[in-house]
């Protein structure tokens, strides 16, 4: 744990700039949210930032690769340095909603300060699709992605996986799923992952295990609520929260794992997950630097353009990440 990690539950407020933003953030009431709803939502926000310019990679483009169910639509952006890290990343939205165009900035500045080609997938979202059908088009577009890596020159030796949230989740799932049939990963970014999801975070007896799914169920974004409608749209029934690959978390096995970056926000219900998957890949041997941000809540990453803390904690961890994807051993 580093000294971002020290400020406990309590002792830290949420940072002003986020709490102003909150009244304007959606997703908050699940009582009358939809899978089309969730997604107009969430892509609404996404374009209410249209008038800040985009980062601008040095190349942009759309394409398509292949999938288990069919082509994905993907988007690959490409730094100036070549050859280049390749980071295959999945986008948040509680597997539900999300896509290529909500996430578009966040792919953007991964390229920029990461220097790594990026290859941003939109897998198959629930209800349409539900697990394994997002876990399976991570997997294919990572595979996918270290079969043609010399397509953009990129260099064979740093292959990496990241995502946000649902889409860490998946990375998450990926990097084990790896580990065990390949291909080899240099590293892993999980950003304010959900990594639990026995239960369906309705049982009483599962959520005492992550007391911050109590401390920040409301008020703070993405809701104990929300997290428990997003499950249930997702898993099939009770049995798919026990699979490792909705919940890497239960994996058997850890050891061997790609070296991690993770990150935390203090005011998020995923907190304690993501936290106990950092301690748990380090009691495994695995090399983690981790982030527990203090004034911060879930989709930080995603804010920097509405928050300076926000700017500056996003800027960290994609420095971090860096330099593990090259290969360096994590700091913390």
């Amino acid at each position: 744990m580093n000294e971002r990690s020290a400020t406990s539950h309590g002792e830290s407020r949420l940072d002003l700039d986020l709490a102003q933003l909150l009244p304007k953030l959606p997703l908050r009431d699940s009582r009358t949210l939809t899978p089309s709803l969730a997604r107009e939502q969430l892509l609404a926000l996404a374009r209410s930032r249209n008038d800040v310019p985009l980062p601008q990679p040095a190349a942009v483009a759309d394409r398509t690769i292949p999938g288990p169910a069919g082509p994905l639509k993907a988007r690959v952006y490409r730094p100036a340095r070549k050859p280049a890290p390749t980071l295959v990343y999945f986008h948040g939205g509680g597997w539900v909603a999300g896509d290529l165009e909500t996430h578009d900035r966040q792919a953007r500045m991964l390229a920029i300060e990461v220097e790594a080609t990026v290859l941003s997938v939109e897998y198959r979202r629930p209800p349409e699709s539900k697990f394994p059908g997002a876990f399976d088009d991570a997997l294919a577009a990572t595979q996918w992605a270290a079969a043609n890596i010399a397509e953009p020159r990129g260099d064979a030796a740093r292959l990496g996986v990241a995502g946000d949230s649902a889409g860490a989740n998946l990375a998450a799932a990926v990097a084990q799923a790896c580990r065990d049939g390949g291909p080899q990963l240099a590293a892993q970014l999980l950003i304010y992952p959900t990594l639990d999801a026995a239960g369906n975070y309705r049982s009483a007896g599962e959520n005492a295990k992550y007391p911050s799914r109590a401390q920040n169920a409301q008020g703070y974004f993405l809701t104990l609520d929300t997290m428990q409608w997003f499950a249930d749209h997702y898993l099939r029934d009770a049995r798919d929260g026990l699979d490792p690959r909705a919940s890497p978390l239960r994996a058997a096995d850890l050891t061997g794992l790609a070296a991690a970056v993770i990150c935390t926000a203090e005011f998020d219900p995923l907190r304690d997950e993501g936290e106990a998957y950092a301690n748990a890949l380090r009691r495994a041997g695995v090399a983690v630097a981790y982030y527990r941000e203090p004034t911060l809540m879930h989709g930080f990453f995603g804010m920097g353009n509405a928050s300076r803390a926000a700017a500056e904690a996003g800027q960290r961890i994609r420095a971090a990440f860096k330099t593990v994807l090259e290969g360096a051993s994590p700091h913390n």
